[in-house]
């Protein structure tokens, strides 16, 4: 048998999945085939609804989000055994998406766009000075939880470039001066 090519009782399998939309439906092409000197011997295809997986995992999220202000693990525990979703795989949804949390922010969150436009604007200065006036770094709810402070890349109003949000209220055309002016409505400077 030395040097001779033996055959393979098996038959080599390959798997591919294409989706392409159809009148609103997802139609999922599983081009299974078995391959026997390059012919196709397989081949189906299986509708499925619109609201895959992925989509319905993102509301969950969003609802949990909500209730807590945040993702706790035990929360997504419970969520991956209900739907039979490994865990790993929320988690990496999760930390895709900046709009999810996996620690509790404060009782207000501030946000700091850092896009282009508020960058050259000053930005930078901004960030700096929140987080000098309320003793946190970016990223960290203060020791009091009255304050959480984050960056984004884009908080979508370019015009009033920079530009803060808290609580989802929009604060345009900021500049030292108007931050201190802000926390002041927020209780923040004690002078």
């Amino acid at each position: 048998m030395v040097g001779q090519k033996r055959e393979s009782p098996f038959e080599e399998t390959h798997f591919f999945v294409q989706i392409a939309s159809s009148g609103g439906r997802k139609m999922v092409s599983d081009s299974g085939f078995q391959q026997r000197g390059g012919v196709r011997q397989r081949f189906t295809q299986r509708e499925i609804e619109p609201s895959s997986t992925h989509f319905s995992l993102i509301g969950e999220l969003q609802d949990i989000q909500q209730q807590v202000g945040y993702l706790p693990r035990m929360r997504l525990k419970r969520l991956s055994q209900r739907s039979s979703i490994p865990l790993s795989r929320i988690y990496g949804i999760a930390t895709f998406y900046d709009q999810f949390s996996m620690q509790p922010n404060g009782d207000h969150l501030i946000t700091v766009c850092t896009g282009t436009a508020c960058h050259v604007r000053g930005a930078p200065e901004i960030v700096e000075k929140l987080e000098n006036a309320l003793s946190i770094k970016t990223g960290e709810t203060s020791e009091n939880g009255r304050f959480t402070l984050e960056t984004v890349n884009c908080l979508g109003a370019c015009a009033l470039a920079p530009l803060i949000s808290i609580d989802g209220t929009y604060y345009g055309n900021m500049t030292i001066e108007k931050v201190d002016r802000v926390l002041e409505k927020y209780d923040v400077l004690r002078n």
